[in-house]
């Protein structure tokens, strides 16, 4: 019998022209290369990015690997799939990321050749005074419209510019036209997949120049997977206080994830019985799982395979969680008993009207 304990993975460091320092010197991140740090991809099963376990038993093994040939204990709830279904990142946008958007499934099928698109969230860790977001079209913008003003580069011509404010979420569904940043630090959790279109005449990796031909082609690729409908919001999450000193924020959820805040002023025990990615956003932090102890550095994630059944948390500590929800069981249901409207409820993600 194989016996779990929370997976350590390696966590493959993405240098593009937007990142800056912000995750080493503000979260206090260990480890991490010298010069531009633009994201963490702390947990994935991305090829080329993919995560590898470092430590312990499973040390060399690929979550791929886990994935695959143990789906039940490593995911549970019966789930079956060719790739860990969520990943999740740490983005540091020191300045602007391109302007770009990822299919939704539908189209990713029928125009990348991938089984999943990728809808995504947000979370603001931090963001400067006046810090903004692109993310939606404009009503009554057509392709031809925004084609004109991408090339332009005229973005507030067509885009929805948000206020950003730490401590907020938006869930931005496939489709979603978006940009954040400068000045802005974000944990991101999204579908497995890099399907991307961009409208820059430069390359993120490295800020060199695109050609006014290329850009056109990248332009109207996107337009083919372009959903003008979504006009997302961030949202300041719903919270439950579970007992005395523990706080559950239930940040954002819908159908292929669910993240949510703990602040945990004593000690709290948590439900593990899906895979659950658990990342720190504060001090390190005492973590218990049947069999195993240890301290969870700053910015530090951990896997904790369904198996495990339970966390124990020791406060103080500020940790993140995303997992694969059961809607109706884990958001919807205890975000009503405990008072939130159903409105409310709805509006943290898709899925959840009831």
């Amino acid at each position: 019998m194989t016996t779990w304990a929370p997976l350590h993975l390696t966590a493959p460091v993405a240098s593009h022209v937007f990142g800056g320092r912000a995750i080493a010197e503000r979260l206090g991140r260990e480890g991490l290369p010298e010069g531009r740090v633009a994201e963490t991809w702390e947990v994935s099963d991305v090829e080329g990015m993919a995560s590898v376990v470092a430590e312990g038993p499973w040390a060399g093994t690929s979550l791929h690997y886990l994935t695959v040939e143990h789906p039940d204990e490593l995911v549970g709830r019966g789930w079956r799939g060719d790739a860990f279904p969520v990943l999740t990142k740490y983005i540091d946008a020191a300045g602007m990321l391109p302007v770009h958007l990822h299919a939704d499934d539908a189209t990713a099928q029928r125009l990348e050749g991938t089984a999943t698109g990728k809808t995504e969230a947000w979370h603001v860790l931090e963001a400067a005074p006046g810090a903004t977001a692109l993310c939606g079209t404009r009503p009554g913008v057509d392709a031809d419209r925004l084609r004109e003003a991408l090339l332009a580069g005229d973005f507030d011509a067509v885009m929805r510019r948000l206020p950003v404010r730490a401590g907020e979420t938006i869930y931005v569904p496939g489709g979603t036209l978006h940009s954040f940043g400068p000045d802005t630090l974000v944990y991101e959790i999204e579908q497995t997949s890099d399907v991307v279109q961009h409208a820059m005449p430069w390359r993120m990796e490295d800020g060199s120049a695109v050609l006014r031909a290329e850009q056109e082609a990248n332009i109207d690729a996107l337009l083919a997977e372009w959903d003008p409908a979504p006009r997302p919001e961030f949202r300041p999450g719903l919270a439950v206080d579970v007992e005395d000193g523990v706080s559950r924020t239930v940040l954002t959820a819908g159908p292929y994830f669910a993240l949510e805040r703990w602040r945990v002023a004593g000690t709290a025990r948590l439900t593990v019985d899906t895979a659950t990615v658990l990342s720190n956003a504060g001090a390190p932090v005492r973590l218990r799982t049947p069999g195993h102890e240890e301290v969870l550095g700053r910015a530090r994630t951990v896997l904790l395979p369904a198996a495990l059944g339970w966390v124990e948390i020791d406060g103080p500590a500020d940790v993140l969680t995303g997992y694969l929800p059961d809607l109706e069981r884990d958001v919807r249901a205890p975000l009503l008993a405990a008072g939130h409207g159903a409105e409310a409820v709805a509006a943290l993600g898709a899925g959840l009207e009831g």
